[in-house]
């Protein structure tokens, strides 16, 4: 038991903030919990399902493409589907309750997916980088500053 005092707003404000905890067996790694305080942009109660879904899948691979060298880019692989996995080139949201993906399959197809947030369940891979000279592409920036836009 603590003998720290709040004042209600305090005590509302911790409330509504977005709680995640990692550990990981190597030091060093990035951590969700200290990318989630990112999401307070805005109240809580005001982000749709897919809005709260959008966000957070943002953080976790900007987090996943920190991990990286610059042969490889982020992909995503989706559980429970014959998907595959998918390059990721662009992600977003349709409210209340959507999230779609766009990129490209493994033969080079264009690939849109779109997933009930209920349904979600995503699975980040290191692929190679799909031109050699080229550096990779990191969408994990560009989606966040996409929401610190707003």
């Amino acid at each position: 038991m603590t003998d720290r005092i709040e004042t209600t707003a305090e005590h509302a404000e911790a409330a509504a903030m977005p709680r995640a905890h990692e550990v990981h067996s190597k030091p060093g790694q990035p951590c969700i919990e200290t990318a989630a305080k990112a999401l307070k942009n805005g109240p809580a109660e005001d982000k749709s399902p897919a809005r709260w879904a959008y966000e957070r899948l943002i953080l976790y691979i900007r987090n996943f493409e920190e991990t990286l060298d610059e042969a490889h880019e982020v992909a995503m692989g989706f559980a429970g589907s014959d998907a595959g996995t998918i390059h990721i080139e662009g992600m977003g949201y349709f409210d209340p309750d959507i999230v779609t993906f766009y990129g490209q399959d493994q033969l080079g197809m264009r690939t849109q997916l779109v997933q009930h947030v209920s349904q979600l369940s995503v699975m980040l891979r290191a692929l190679p980088k799909q031109v050699e000279e080229a550096p990779p592409t990191r969408i994990g920036f560009r989606l966040a500053q996409d929401i610190e836009a707003e």
